[in-house]
């Protein structure tokens, strides 16, 4: 049932009461701790195993343990160290588990060359290590590659199923290749594989993102016919496919069917028709919808709250927006970067600025991470508004100038820095010990203008 946590202290009861605790129960014990990102108890327990002279069977467990735990390259080499020894035999889900682990981890090539030392050795791969290098490949598009070990699985004997063409239909409709994609799907209904809801939702995933709606809406009449049901991220796909187009009505008509069906739309639905209603400039429906979120049961994420932000902002209700931002941080809703810029860029447009830059500092003394867009944001604020004169001079300081000078330098952006170099010069501050280097360095190798 995955009560991990409650299950130890069981174990841990047993000994107390003087039971006798097998290897089984060890395992079990092994496992939990896994499963709980603890994997260094579940090594303490294997030692223990050891010195009763038990031979434990829980090799696998701790290498997916270790993978669970983010720790892919230790797991890699406890994985040599097995390949070494001779009591332990190593079979196709230990290499499963590893290879699943250097494919998490980016580590593609490595876990290709695993499967070849598979596919020359004794322990041949199954259907699910070639699963999991397949979906690996096409998520680092190299979906040729993916082609390739597709046609072998087939010279192999090796079984194809519906999980080996979804990744392959995935990796194909990221790049667009539509005629492929479909091609493969046909071919998996033609060998009696049947699609699943996954199978359906990245089809009609890649139409929505296309502008494809018709199609789009053919695939989930296809899924319906053939009796797989839709869940509400399908529809909810759906429905941001009609947002992204513009269509409203479209998408409340997809949203009433969900209801219909007795399924239960979810904030990620929400979120959708908010942000779509907020892009028309209908910030009153999209309230209304933000609004009814508690009422059933569900609670606003960040990007509920950042769609509604942008929403606000967009119309000028700055006012509003803050009073939003204040109920967000009141709720325990934490913002994100993302949150911050709309902040910035909202408060700047409707010229704010002594608002804007106070935000800044206060980004700067909490370390909060500053994105170049950010900077650009402010930048544009310092030579665009003429009101922001006053509001310079009472908010922008040194610290201000030196964050964004280095900020630009980061990016590359160095014209637009030595812009700021000047201005702030101009207005009697001076470069940090962060900064100075850094502006040298500009001018000695750009050939920039020596009065600088």
């Amino acid at each position: 049932m995955g009560h991990y946590n409650l299950a130890l202290p069981l174990i841990g009861k047993m000994r107390f009461l003087g039971i006798q605790v097998d290897i089984y129960t060890f395992n079990i014990a092994i496992n939990c701790y896994c499963r709980l990102n603890q994997v260094n108890f579940g090594f303490s327990l294997l030692g223990t195993l050891f010195k009763r002279g038990y031979t434990p069977d829980v090799t696998n467990t701790l290498l997916n343990g270790l993978i669970l735990d983010d720790k892919t390259p230790e797991a890699v080499e406890l994985f040599k160290k097995l390949m070494r020894m001779s009591e332990i035999e190593l079979d196709v889900v230990m290499y499963g588990t590893i290879v699943n682990g250097l494919g998490r981890t980016g580590n593609i090539i490595r876990a290709v060359s695993l499967l070849r030392i598979m596919e020359e050795g004794s322990c041949k791969p199954d259907t699910v290590v070639y699963n999991t290098i397949i979906d690996s490949l096409c998520n680092d598009r190299m979906v040729e590659d993916a082609m390739k070990l597709f046609s072998k699985m087939n010279e192999h004997g090796i079984r194809r199923d519906v999980v080996t063409y979804t990744s392959l239909i995935h990796g194909l409709c990221n790049f667009a290749r539509w005629k492929k994609a479909t091609g493969m799907f046909r071919e998996m209904l033609d060998s009696g594989i049947a699609p699943n809801v996954h199978t359906y939702s990245v089809l009609l995933d890649a139409c929505t993102k296309e502008g494809k709606m018709k199609e789009a809406e053919e695939v989930l009449e296809v899924m319906i016919q053939r009796g797989v049901d839709p869940n509400v991220v399908t529809y909810s796909t759906l429905m941001d496919g009609y947002c992204l187009q513009g269509h409203m009505n479209e998408a409340i008509r997809v949203f009433n069917v969900v209801v219909k069906r007795g399924l239960h739309p979810n904030v990620f639905s929400y979120t959708i028709l908010i942000n779509g209603y907020c892009k028309k400039m209908k910030i009153d429906e999209a309230m209304l919808l933000f609004r009814e979120l508690p009422r059933r049961g569900l609670k606003p994420s960040t990007e509920t709250f950042n769609a509604m932000l942008q929403g606000l902002f967009r119309s000028s209700r700055c006012g509003a927006a803050q009073e939003l931002f204040n109920e967000m941080e009141a709720a325990g809703i934490i913002p994100n970067s993302q949150t911050y810029g709309i902040l910035l860029d909202g408060l700047c447009k409707n010229g704010h600025i002594s608002e804007a830059l106070s935000l800044f500092h206060m980004m700067e003394s909490n370390g909060l991470l500053l994105h170049i867009v950010k900077y650009n944001i402010l930048i544009d604020a310092f030579f665009n508004y003429k009101k922001f004169d006053t509001a310079r001079a009472q908010w922008a300081d040194d610290v201000t100038y030196n964050t964004i000078i280095r900020g630009f330098i980061g990016q590359h952006k160095c014209y637009e820095a030595l812009i700021l170099v000047e201005e702030m010069v101009q207005r009697g501050f001076s470069a940090d010990a962060s900064t100075f280097p850094l502006i040298v360095d500009i001018l000695s190798t750009k050939g920039q203008d020596p009065a600088l």
